[in-house]
């Protein structure tokens, strides 16, 4: 049966430019490339066909597939990072830096973040493109199923937009979602928590009403070892 949009599939996907891999799903071919990263989980991802989880390249080019297909797709500039624009660049004097920028750095300008592509003159060239914008892209990917379950539809969303695995229950409409512990401090859960919250209003209807519980535990005393018993004071003697 052809995939539609607006279906949930779990996706392995692998994206190179001319041959280098620059993002995957799979672990193996993660570390091949050299660009793993052990805080991250590999894996199958969950995704709604039609919403923008992935490239839209890759995200046209999975409707009307089967549950099961396996391919090739090769993504245009326009479909996925944008075509290269020279307005996107700019030189700043050197001076309005808090500390000297080196070419290949990323930095922060006025909320907008670019990389320092060179220094000419006393001012810094800064290219806000996307490292592959202008880049023809080269996808293989793997559908590994469809996914109904709702819980399976919410964890998915969190891991896709948080990059974390969250335990989450659903009872009597009422969706209760447990943090880990020093998330409020995590740039990108604060970025895209409300993204979260209102895609899983949208899609599943079931969920009224939800709970962020955010809980820490008192750490476990470390036990203290025994002194060797030629260390220890001898027990006092007995009247």
């Amino acid at each position: 049966m052809a995939l539609n949009t607006g279906e949930f599939i779990r996706l392995n996907y692998t994206g190179t430019v001319d041959g280098i891999v620059f993002d995957t799903t799979v672990e193996e071919k993660a570390k091949e490339a050299g660009i793993d990263n052990p805080s991250a989980e590999y894996g199958p991802i969950v995704i709604q066909l039609g919403r923008g989880h992935v490239i839209a390249g890759l995200d046209e080019a999975l409707i009307g597939k089967e549950a099961s297909d396996e391919g090739d797709v090769e993504v245009p500039p326009e479909k996925g990072f944008g075509p290269y624009d020279r307005n996107q660049v700019e030189a700043i004097p050197v001076k309005k830096f808090k500390n000297k920028p080196q070419v290949g750095a990323r930095v922060q300008i006025e909320n907008r973040e670019g990389v320092v592509r060179d220094i000419i003159g006393g001012r810094a060239v800064i290219d806000y493109n996307h490292n592959l914008a202008g880049q023809t892209l080269q996808y293989h990917y793997t559908i590994e199923g469809i996914v109904e379950d709702p819980i399976e539809k919410i964890r998915g969303l969190i891991q896709l937009y948080a990059g974390k695995s969250m335990e989450v229950v659903l009872e009597d409409g009422v969706l209760t979602i447990a943090l880990p512990p020093a998330i409020t401090y995590d740039r990108r859960w604060l970025l895209w928590r409300g993204t979260i919250v209102h895609d899983i209003f949208e899609i599943v209807a079931d969920v009224k009403e939800i709970k962020l519980i955010e809980s820490v535990k008192r750490p476990e005393a470390v036990p203290q070892e025994a002194a060797p018993a030629e260390e220890q004071e001898p027990a006092p003697e007995q009247a």
